[in-house]
């Protein structure tokens, strides 16, 4: 058996052992019901393409519309844009996506540039968090990257992979949103990977969600050390169809992922059907016990 099912295993049957109320991590208080200490979450991912449809044309009610169909606690938002460019009519789109949803949200830039003139806001480009639950704290950890916007670019470390910690109901989460890179060749990505296991391992033992655009099919090499530690939704839990998410019409490919490490029961996993994006969300219903910190 590859280590992407045991992975797959190992999460659903820590799901059947939390709906059985067997404590996972420690036992309940003499006399308190162990499920409940189960707190449900439903998680999701979702490259919005700047606010950009499958038909190239800039939308954010659209994408906001599509967002708000997952009814999801936690989104992980990839390719947003915070008054980048004339493509996303210089918009907050992270700001916007929260005001219209009634979300709290955490934004962390890939890139941060200069903007046109001065006195503007700077031009930024990156990832986001939108929750229902109280966000904590958030972080901007760098992963090594190869820039689109530096000429002549090498690979080096740059930020963009955003780590947040939500409370709800006595629940403590981990859950970070990443972007990892397009080419080709895997190399950044093998790095990235690496530099992920890295992150991931400062809050071992705690409850962690990690989703996001990893650009690569689940068989691929660069990511199978993430199958060690983390459950691909997907496989554990998945729901009728394929699971294909990219390109958002007709889509060939599986690289958008809800994953969780073994503190976290997964219950389902969907890929929701829109064409707001060029990508498809990805959505997971998950529990996370109370009480679950270091």
């Amino acid at each position: 058996m590859s280590a992407h099912r045991v992975g797959a295993v190992t999460g659903w049957m820590a799901s059947l052992a939390l709906l059985a109320g067997t404590a996972l991590t420690a036992p309940a208080v003499a006399g308190e019901d162990p499920a409940a200490l189960n707190v449900p979450v439903r998680v999701a991912t979702y490259n919005i393409h700047a606010g950009a449809g499958a038909d190239g044309r800039y939308d954010l009610a659209r994408t906001a519309s599509a967002v708000r169909d997952l009814d999801a606690d936690i989104v992980g938002l990839q390719e947003v844009d915070v008054h980048w460019g004339a493509r996303s009519q210089w918009a907050d789109t992270a700001q916007e996506l929260a005001d219209r949803l009634g979300m709290r949200v955490s934004f962390a830039p890939i890139y941060s540039l200069d903007p046109p003139s001065e006195g503007q806001p700077r031009r930024e480009y990156g990832v986001a968090v939108l929750s229902r639950w109280p966000i904590v704290s958030t972080e901007n950890h760098p992963l090594t990257r190869l820039s689109t916007v530096v000429p002549n670019a090498t690979p080096a470390p740059m930020p963009g992979f955003l780590e947040v910690v939500i409370e709800k109901q006595g629940a403590r989460l981990h859950f970070y949103t990443t972007h990892l890179d397009y080419r080709a060749d895997p190399s950044v990505r093998q790095a990235q990977v690496e530099e992920t296991l890295d992150i991931l391992a400062d809050d071992a033992g705690e409850s962690r969600v990690l989703v996001g655009d990893l650009n690569a099919t689940p068989e691929a090499p660069e990511l199978a050390p993430l199958w060690s530690i983390l459950t691909d939704t997907w496989a554990a839990a998945p729901a009728a169809g394929n699971g294909l998410t990219y390109p958002a019409i007709r889509p060939t490919k599986r690289i958008d992922y809800v994953t969780a490490s073994a503190e976290v029961g997964v219950l389902a996993s969907n890929v929701s059907v829109t064409a707001a994006s060029d990508h498809l969300p990805v959505v997971a219903d998950l529990v996370v016990r109370r009480g679950h910190q270091r």
